[in-house]
């Protein structure tokens, strides 16, 4: 059983740059819960072993989780992030600028997801990272799978939901959203998954369409 110290080892393994611990700040500002050092740390090695060119990101935040991402993308790679709050948007824009990405490397979209995301291209996107409201998730999975190419990742964040979806007692909306989550994901047979305990955890699926 992983104990409390081998967690925090893992969540410091890989050093926050200044700039998406700046982004990090103003998360705590507005009131955002932005995904964890391991948990971004995660999400760039991903997008490095897959070489991605092109990234959606459902949940922009303050940018923290789309800093992660573009470190690991390719340098010319296009990360499409959406959110319903332009607050945090603005926020967001404001951590790629101190970045110094530049403007044609991100495509930041306000909406809800369920309105963006038939919105954009079939079988465009390397990676599709769902990061909202537990409830949504999985009326997103269909939309985030037809987004993706062959060989593509789908990543969802809250996947442990701090130890309440593996307590069978606990019903509330998210953890029940979340188990059922899970139990979609591993039946397809389209998908190869696994779930990680790093932040609040990570459900990733390796999408193989026959």
């Amino acid at each position: 059983m992983t104990n409390a110290a081998s967690l925090s080892y893992a969540e410091s393994f890989a050093a926050e740059n200044p700039v998406p611990a700046a982004a990090r700040s103003r998360a705590s500002e507005l009131g955002v819960e932005p995904i964890t050092n391991g948990a971004g740390a995660t999400l760039r090695f991903l997008a490095a072993a897959i070489d991605a060119k092109a990234v959606v990101e459902v949940g922009t935040g303050t940018g923290v989780s789309g800093l992660w991402l573009l470190e690991g993308m390719r340098p010319d790679g296009v990360l499409t992030t959406v959110d319903t709050e332009i607050e945090h948007q603005r926020a967001a824009k404001q951590s790629f600028a101190e970045a110094g990405i530049p403007h044609s490397r991100t495509r930041v979209i306000g909406g809800a997801a369920r309105d963006v995301l038939p919105r954009l291209t079939d079988g465009a996107y390397d990676l599709v990272f769902i990061d909202a409201d537990a409830t949504d998730y999985i009326d997103l999975l269909e939309e985030g799978l037809r987004l993706l190419r062959p060989g593509g990742v789908l990543v969802y964040d809250d996947a442990l939901h701090k130890d309440r979806v593996a307590d069978p007692s606990a019903r509330d909306a998210e953890s029940v959203a979340l188990r059922d989550l899970g139990k979609a994901i591993r039946e397809r047979e389209d998908l190869l998954s696994v779930v990680l305990p790093i932040g609040e955890g990570l459900i990733a699926a390796i999408h193989r369409p026959e």
